[in-house]
């Protein structure tokens, strides 16, 4: 038996029938007539070979066994279809199909979560690619594997290839578990240098030969910040922490702020930075004003 080959019309008639419950509210919400719909639903089950709908002994369409299987497969066809025709609108909108955005791993995981929700209700069409990264390497990103926009801490600074808009500021602050000898009071000026610093790193070379807050010449170096979280809640040194990410320790016990004389915590500022040859589409954009709100709140704890 040679088939034919359904129209996508026919498998959204299809769809509108067993959604609706019949071939007549079908077509109000179709806004077709009743023999359309039917003329519709016959012409796929001509296509097809098959019956779609048990008529008989209803007075509603009821799905046969045949129907129940490709139900599915008609909505998968409709459903990219109108994926298709939604992303061509954007195209023509102006809006970026895909967008790699690169994000320092010191932004707040909260904030990034809640920016990045609103992103794929608010644009569902734009393929995004996410990446953290630490340090220069948020810039490295954009320099050398080609992303799309970046939200960067203060590091490398001003590269001539970017474009940079300061978006708001995390705060650092130094901390240890509390068994550590510097958790205690009274630390004498000079004695963090004694103690092993546990300090964020990254193989970009835009950072190479570059410290940043690091005070002891005793570092464990490290290109996770989870990891630098979980070593300092062992006791295995101090270091700089973003506070929202350490927020919960702080009230647990689990670690402790450090009244160190250096005072090496920090405003850690954060910027939007892209390519200065690019220019940034409708969504790109979005994602710089969300993020500076999303940042903006997080500050001020609303």
């Amino acid at each position: 038996m040679k088939l034919g080959d359904p129209s996508l019309d026919h498998l959204r008639i299809f769809i509108a029938v067993t959604d609706h419950g019949s071939f007549g509210e079908a077509a109000k919400a179709m806004g077709r007539a009743v023999s359309a719909i039917s003329y519709g639903i016959a012409q796929l089950e001509a296509q097809l070979g098959l019956s779609l709908f048990a008529r008989e002994g209803s007075r509603r369409p009821v799905l046969t066994p045949a129907g129940e299987g490709l139900l599915a497969e008609a909505r998968t066809v409709a459903d990219r279809v109108d994926a298709l025709l939604a992303k061509t609108r954007s195209l023509h909108a102006g809006q970026e199909p895909a967008l790699t955005l690169v994000v320092d791993v010191m932004v707040p995981g909260e904030a990034t979560a809640h920016v990045l929700g609103e992103f794929r209700r608010i644009f569902p069409t734009c393929a995004l690619t996410l990446r953290i990264e630490a340090l220069g390497a948020v810039a490295a990103c954009l320099i050398d594997s080609g992303a799309g926009l970046g939200i960067s801490g203060p590091v490398p600074g001003d590269h001539p290839a970017l474009e940079r808009q300061a978006i708001g500021a995390i705060d650092l602050i130094p901390v240890a578990a509390p068994s550590h000898p510097l958790a205690r009071d009274g630390v004498a000026p000079g004695e963090s240098r004694n103690h092993l610093q546990l300090v964020l790193t990254d193989r970009s070379p835009l950072t190479e030969g570059r410290e940043f807050s690091v005070l002891s010449p005793l570092t464990w170096r490290l290109g996770d910040l989870g990891a630098k979280h979980s070593l300092l809640k062992e006791g295995l040194g101090w270091g700089n922490m973003p506070r929202a990410m350490v927020a919960g320790d702080l009230v647990s016990g689990a670690l402790v702020a450090l009244n160190l004389p250096e005072k090496p915590g920090t405003s850690y500022g954060l910027s939007a930075i892209w390519r200065r040859d690019t220019r940034l589409g409708p969504a790109a954009s979005w994602l710089v004003d969300a993020f500076r709100d999303s940042l903006r709140t997080e500050v001020s704890g609303a």
